[in-house]
């Protein structure tokens, strides 16, 4: 009998030497950084990187092995048991697991300024494009100050410097805090939830935001949902003004807020870390941007990245040990690693030593 790892080792042996990467778009940008430094560095060939989604990675990491499988995924969430039992069904049997860090943005203004106290829906309806009217449908954000907002918030002009699209911090920012509101919102967390289209198109129609339906049905078909939909009116960022995006700089940011003590303005946990002496970080939902409130989950504009390498390709498609090595590398990932610098958020001592000799010695994941 062979097996199926076997089988691949034997099939494909030099059908591909190129690692294929697929998975998180939060952990996307990370894994880009890891991979063309590996492509640079080493004897190997770069990785393909590309941004499916956790849930569109894992589910093509558990078709099977084999050249047209990718050998690694990116998730920013860690293995569902039901796609672990998939992965298993599919004779993907031995996997490791790998978490490289968590995700924190923070919300921070001048030393010395209002200390800001929000929730994810105070962010949400001060800064989102569309929020709840007066019917309940959504409409063009009319909100000029935070206390229009959230009555106990100070009555200053909404003012927050953040960073533009092409920032990964932006993409969490608007995944996390800004989404993350809107399901505050009863209708809107239902919609995200739902699949059943008359149950859709209703809500739609209670909400008022048949374009973004639309949009959602032209990008993904039939298979088109509500969590379509709720990313697409849940993530946009409001064009008024309200918003600032102040480029890729953060120094510069944290210039602005000192000059200007009533603005707001968005970054990496790391940064403010950095910063202390100049900028306090905002309370979300009742917990302060620390590190071990990031660490812990307990920060909800947070979370997790992993990502999963599938055994049975290592020794055959070249260089993905080495790469697993190298993105575990205190170099890369340590507490003063250059991912640090791209806003990951590194594990404590005990968590980084712990993970990082169980992915070296490819220690199966066990759910």
């Amino acid at each position: 009998m062979v097996t199926a790892t076997a089988a691949f080792n034997i099939s494909t042996a030099a059908a591909r030497d190129t690692i294929s990467i697929v998975g998180s778009s939060t952990v996307y940008p990370f894994a880009t950084v890891v991979a063309e430094r590996f492509g640079k560095s080493s004897d190997f060939k770069a990785p393909k990187v590309e941004s499916t989604g956790s849930g569109g990675g894992l589910k093509l990491f558990c078709k099977g092995v084999g050249v047209a499988t990718p050998d690694i995924t990116n998730a920013s969430r860690r293995i569902k048991s039901s796609e672990f039992e998939q992965c298993q069904a599919n004779g993907v049997k031995d996997i490791v697991e790998v978490l490289i860090g968590y995700d924190g943005i923070v919300l921070a203004n001048a030393k010395g300024g209002t200390s800001f106290e929000l929730s994810r829906k105070d962010i949400y309806m001060a800064l989102a494009k569309m929020v709840p009217g007066p019917d309940g449908k959504l409409i063009e954000n009319p909100h000029k100050t935070w206390k229009d907002v959230n009555s106990a918030l100070p009555a200053t002009k909404i003012e927050v410097l953040g960073p533009p699209p092409t920032s990964g911090t932006r993409d969490a920012f608007a995944e996390l805090a800004l989404e993350g509101g809107a399901r505050q919102v009863a209708d809107i967390d239902t919609l995200r939830g739902s699949k059943d289209k008359a149950e859709i198109e209703a809500l739609v129609a209670k909400l008022g935001i048949e374009s973004a339906w639309a949009a959602a049905v032209k990008k993904k078909g039939d298979s088109a949902s509500g969590k379509d939909v709720v990313k697409i009116i849940g993530r946009a960022v409001r064009e008024d003004g309200a918003y600032i995006e102040a480029g890729e700089n953060d120094n510069l940011i944290v210039n602005k807020l000192v000059a200007n003590p009533n603005a707001l303005g968005i970054f990496g946990f790391s940064f403010l870390d950095q910063n202390s002496d100049k900028v306090q970080g905002s309370v979300i939902d009742g917990m302060a941007p620390t590190f071990e409130a990031i660490a812990g989950g307990k920060y909800k504009v947070s979370r997790p990245l992993y990502f999963y390498v599938k055994k049975a390709h290592i020794g055959t498609v070249p260089g993905i040990q080495e790469y697993l090595n190298a993105f575990v590398s205190e170099d890369t990932i340590g507490e003063d690693g250059y991912l640090i610098d791209k806003g990951l958020i590194p594990l404590d001592a005990e968590k980084y030593e712990e993970m990082a000799s169980s992915a070296k010695a490819l220690k199966n994941l066990a759910l």
